[in-house]
């Protein structure tokens, strides 16, 4: 018989340091805080509503994938933002957001690292590795123009029972130790806060991302519409984030997709 997990503490929005300017909102329970930002942009809204919940019930992942969660086990929240910057800088929010939680982690983690485009893995230097992060953003359109809603996901808490799939771990089954969600939140806050300068340098973003990118020098299989795979080396991250994987016939580019790390025989 499975043991019931310990009663967990809520998030206490007293203690929360939130960035300067963000406003953070706490909700009990929503099916889906990146559609629950999304209407409030729609209906007017200012950039740098935070709103996190204790329970999603009907959140979704990459590729409209299911996600959900035992109440109070994770860090399910959304950032709306409006990036002032060019056209070009946005498909790095994604992988800018996945470093700023990588950064924020890593003194817990030390091996935590980053899967392309905005999973965060760890032991995955050479396996598959183990998610404990993924990330969702999404452009919505709004009467004062474009906003981003950046959806973020922490397994903080989870049980290996609770967790949704095998290649699933979560924060404290890594470290061994309770894991405070309130003071955690606000890390990762203000990493994401502070790291959002490095859209207006997207070449050190390149570089700083890279460097924890275990996606680069494996053979990946890239699963594209239409159900066709491409197998190759992922060689680098070009200067619009899109991954350039190698083949025996050259290279391509990938800006969306669904990339898988192959075992190593």
């Amino acid at each position: 018989m499975t043991e019931r997990p310990a009663p967990r503490p809520p998030l206490d929005p007293a203690r929360l340091a939130a960035p300067l300017g963000w406003r953070v909102e706490l909700l009990d329970a929503t099916p889906s805080t990146n559609a629950y930002v999304a209407e409030r942009a729609r209906a007017g809204e200012e950039p740098g509503l935070v709103v996190v919940t204790e329970h999603q019930t009907a959140g979704r992942g990459r590729l409209d994938r299911a996600w959900e969660t035992p109440a109070r086990s994770s860090l399910t929240f959304s950032v709306l933002l409006r990036p002032d910057v060019a056209p070009t800088s946005w498909p790095w929010l994604p992988l800018l957001t996945g470093y700023a939680v990588q950064a924020a982690l890593a003194d817990r983690l030390p091996d935590i690292a980053l899967k392309w485009p905005n999973d965060v893995l760890v032991d995955a230097a050479s396996g598959p590795g183990r998610k404990v992060c993924g990330i969702l953003v999404e452009r919505i359109e709004a009467e004062r123009g474009p906003m981003a809603v950046v959806g973020v996901g922490i397994n903080v808490d989870q049980t290996l029972d609770e967790l949704p799939v095998a290649l699933a771990t979560s924060v404290a089954l890594e470290t061994g130790e309770p894991v405070e969600r309130t003071g955690l939140l606000g890390q990762v806050l203000g990493s994401l806060h502070g790291l959002l300068g490095l859209l207006d340098d997207t070449e050190a973003l390149r570089r700083a991302y890279a460097d924890v990118c275990v996606t680069l020098g494996r053979t990946v299989d890239v699963h594209l519409p239409g159900d066709v795979v491409r197998r190759g080396e992922a060689l680098d991250i070009d200067a619009t984030g899109a991954l350039v994987v190698g083949t025996g016939d050259g290279t391509f580019t990938v800006a969306a997709g669904d990339v898988v790390h192959v075992r190593p025989a």
